[in-house]
């Protein structure tokens, strides 16, 4: 299972992120799978941000509960992030990651699958 995440680089303030995960190898719908969107801002550890099961209950971290949405495209395989209303402080690497089976969303090492991240920037 290989995961890429794909998205803008760049996003203004009070702007909603979007980005993309493809998943190939597998169906994100396979029994299961949990998908996962994590980040890491500059200087932090990682963050766990929200998950997407395979039958499409969603998951979020209460601290950004309000500003996260987590959905998926299963006719190509992806799952996607929007995070909005975001401020310079959302500037971090961007990962998207999988886990088979049910598991602790911020033990790191407990996924299975992680794409490579993507640096997203906030900034006018």
């Amino acid at each position: 299972v290989q995961l890429q995440e794909s998205g803008p680089g760049l996003v203004k303030p009070s702007q909603t992120l979007s980005l993309t995960c493809t998943v190939s190898g597998d169906s994100i719908t396979t029994n299961p799978y949990y998908w996962s969107w994590i980040r890491r801002s500059p200087g932090q550890g990682l963050e766990w941000m929200g998950t997407i099961a395979y039958s499409g209950s969603t998951y979020y971290s209460p601290s950004l509960k309000s500003r996260t949405s987590i959905s998926r495209d299963t006719s190509n395989n992806q799952f996607t992030l929007q995070l909005s209303s975001v401020t310079p402080e959302d500037t971090a690497v961007y990962y998207c990651a999988g886990m088979t089976g049910w598991g602790l969303w911020e033990q790191w090492n407990e996924y299975d699958y992680w794409g490579q991240g993507t640096q997203v920037t906030v900034s006018s």
